[in-house]
């Protein structure tokens, strides 16, 4: 593993235009491309495809295409989630989604984040954050979650909310910025 990749898995600030990324990249965009075929590829080879591209896939997964990430093999989804059309897995940092997941349409799971100092940015620095999605979360349509984020177990997040912080397990969370309305009782 090169310098720069190290770096990127450390959670330290990284070029994300280094060749070996380069390369990384590549793989993903055409195991995606693969997955989101139309006319789409059979179940069988769509779970072949995502146990290629992915970290880890639990049992019962189902991710509706067109589905994107970053690299892929930061991402490890447990079993029997749902991930609906249009999802964007940004995975320069772990990206761990629980079991009985349900994820709606257009969500975003964004682990990247890029310097403030204007000069750095400018010459490409950024590093990541890992985010966690607890057991049986749900989280609405066009929901954001943002880089280092962890999203406890059994919480529903609100359609086109914002998570910029923490949040515990069994509430219902809305808004942008996402804040918690209640608990929810089983």
């Amino acid at each position: 593993m090169g310098e720069n990749k190290r770096r990127m898995v450390a959670g330290e600030w990284f070029l994300p235009d280094d060749p070996e990324l380069a390369a990384d990249t590549e793989r993903r965009v055409a195991l995606c491309a693969a997955y989101n075929a139309v006319p789409p590829p059979s179940a069988a080879e769509r779970t072949r495809i995502l146990g290629e591209l992915l970290g880890s896939v639990g049992e019962g997964v189902r991710i509706r295409p067109p589905f994107h990430c970053d690299f892929g093999y930061h991402v490890t989804i447990g079993p029997r989630t749902f991930v609906n059309v249009n999802a964007v897995f940004l995975d320069c940092a772990p990206v761990t989604v629980g079991a009985d997941v349900q994820i709606g349409p257009n969500v975003q799971l964004l682990t990247p984040t890029h310097e403030l100092d204007t000069e750095r940015r400018r010459a490409g620095w950024e590093r990541a954050e890992p985010i966690t999605v607890g057991d049986n979360v749900w989280l609405g349509g066009g929901v954001i979650v943002c880089p280092g984020v962890t999203i406890g177990a059994d919480t529903v997040v609100g359609a086109g909310s914002v998570v910029v912080r923490d949040l515990p397990a069994g509430v219902l969370a809305v808004g942008n910025p996402a804040r918690v309305v209640r608990r929810l009782t089983t």
